[in-house]
């Protein structure tokens, strides 16, 4: 019972720390915009990890009731069709641990996009106000559900992908890299 009062608390948490300090709209905006640039141009240049993760067009991620997606990195090859399956392997409600994968274009604002995804109940919290940025999404997964998507990623670069249920994208995001 303590963990299922402490898992809304905890991820409120998260959630406000993952929002930024304050900085303005306009400042956010232009910082994002200066430092996307340099990562479409040399994708794996700072990558941790990238020269570890072998090059894959079959994707498969786990999210749990830890609010964690199993593997936070993968590298495909760019102009193919790319397979990803999502499994929630939890045991929370939907309700109040549902998850998906939103995979978002390069230099995408996350806290912008987790902001208006919060307010998207009614489509799922994916954020019609960002659909240019979204590359492909799975449906919002309750326990043991599972949904697979194809979509292609045309350019080479660092595609961001998270978790939109509301606090969830602060910790449940990771890379594509499009090689």
């Amino acid at each position: 019972m303590k963990r299922l009062f402490l898992m809304p608390v905890v991820a409120g948490a998260v959630f406000f720390a993952a929002c930024g300090g304050n900085q303005t709209k306009e400042q956010s905006s232009t910082e994002s915009t200066e430092s996307a640039a340099p990562t479409e141009q040399a994708p794996a240049a700072d990558i941790p990890g990238l020269d570890t993760v072998a090059v894959s067009n079959d994707l498969t991620l786990n999210a749990n009731d830890l609010m964690t997606f199993d593997r936070k990195l993968f590298r495909v090859k760019a102009g193919q069709s790319v397979k990803l399956t999502l499994h929630n392997v939890g045991e929370m409600p939907k309700e109040s641990m549902g998850h998906n994968v939103v995979v978002l274009a390069p230099g995408t604002d996350l806290p912008a996009f987790g902001g208006e995804a919060i307010k998207a109940v009614d489509t799922e919290y994916i954020p019609v106000t960002f659909g240019s940025s979204i590359v492909a999404h799975t449906k919002l997964l309750g326990p043991g559900e599972t949904d697979v998507i194809e979509f292609t990623l045309d350019e080479k670069g660092v595609y961001p992908f998270v978790c939109s249920f509301p606090g969830h994208y602060g910790v449940m995001q990771g890379k594509i890299v499009a090689e």
